[in-house]
């Protein structure tokens, strides 16, 4: 069995917890520290200790990977415990002030965000129930539960294509693609989940909808927040998550942003492909991220657990100048993003497609929907 040791740099999310408790106990300038160590402390760390290009052995029991699941497993319990803790902190002490509270607040919304949600993207991607229920835990604490069926129904299978609404168009800044993803990913979650029930011969208000669920766990996490802090309670767990919403969808812009597949006639698309995704080989933020950057190979092994995820060459998979905590916040400067982005997804054009003279309709989304869907 891979020992702690070797599994400890994927716990550096625990840091995150001292520092929430810091900031809501001390005030200040303590409460900015959490986005503080979650993008500028790991970018400083990726500069310092560079790339790590190393591939894991992917027959490597599940056995083996104990210590490395367990961060992910026990993530719920801590971040249910932090986002509602504070809330009844605050809400019954008087030393933070209205911004103190926001900042800190923000930085809480960093840790669902950051950390949270990814860390349910990992579980809600295995095939046991009490992995996939700790993910539907952690998405109804950000009132995002539509995207498990969203990622897993819609995103893998229809990923560069325009049925996937959370492939980012060429040239489309990040704050168009955020609202057009708010407006689209919840009715075309609902729809993929329709259609399913439809081949199965029920109707879309079956109980086995999981929307029952998602509804039933979201309602009480509002009730838990509003019995907790009032008012002013649900304010601020609405305001966490909406900042780990907005993060989510920030890595889903970088993550794909401009990489089509290549249509072939009659609704029909290529395989999806290495080539398909923005890869980061940075070390310290693939730990914080649990290997999310390694994101070509998610795609090609959708159930491979995270510490066995393989890298890829620049010669099979574009690569991303920095990590993820660098280029979500460029993303959030569109002209900055285009003047670094666009040469590199021309040149992957280029090198992957010299046969495709017009990009005019991929740019606009306006290739066919794939077929079946």
């Amino acid at each position: 069995m891979r020992s702690l040791r070797h599994a400890l740099p994927f716990w550096l999310s625990l840091g995150m917890i001292p520092l929430a408790v810091l900031g809501a106990t001390v005030g200040g300038w303590t409460t900015a520290l959490l986005p503080v160590y979650g993008w500028m402390l790991v970018t400083v760390l990726d500069a310092i200790l560079g790339l790590n290009e190393e591939n894991p052995d992917t027959a490597t029991p599940e056995a083996d990977l104990l210590w490395y699941r367990v961060i992910t497993m026990i993530w719920f319990p801590i971040q249910f415990v932090t986002i509602f803790g504070l809330i009844w902190w605050v809400t019954h002490t008087d030393h933070l002030g209205t911004l103190e509270t926001l900042v800190l607040f923000f930085g809480v919304g960093v840790i669902s965000g950051t950390v949270g949600i990814v860390y349910s993207h990992e579980l809600l991607h295995q095939k046991n129930r009490v992995e996939r229920w700790l993910g539907d835990l952690l998405l109804a604490s950000v009132l995002y539960s539509h995207f498990r069926t969203e990622h897993l129904l819609v995103h893998h299978r229809h990923v560069g294509t325009p049925r996937d609404a959370v492939t980012a168009r060429y040239n489309e800044g990040f704050h168009r693609f955020f609202l057009r993803v708010l407006r689209e990913c919840p009715a075309s979650a609902w729809r993929a989940e329709v259609q399913m029930l439809a081949r199965a011969g029920k109707g879309p208000l079956d109980r086995r909808n999981p929307f029952w669920r998602y509804a039933a766990l979201q309602l009480a996490m509002l009730a838990l927040a509003l019995i907790l802090g009032g008012w002013t309670g649900l304010g601020l767990f609405l305001f966490q998550a909406f900042i780990a919403v907005w993060q989510l969808e920030l890595t889903n812009y970088v993550e794909h942003y401009g990489l089509t597949r290549k249509h072939l006639g009659n609704g029909k698309y290529e395989h999806v492909l290495p080539r398909h995704s923005w890869n980061a080989a940075q070390t310290a933020s693939n730990w914080l991220l649990i290997n999310l950057q390694r994101h070509s190979d998610h795609h090609y092994k959708p159930d491979r657990r995270f510490p066995l995820l393989q890298t890829y060459s620049e010669d099979e998979a574009p690569q991303l100048p920095f990590g993820y905590p660098a280029m979500t916040t460029m993303a959030m400067i569109p002209p900055l993003w285009r003047r670094r982005m666009n040469p590199r997804v021309r040149a992957w054009r280029k090198k992957y497609y010299p046969e495709i003279t017009d990009w005019k309709p991929y740019n606009r989304g306006d290739t066919p929907v794939p077929r079946g869907a």
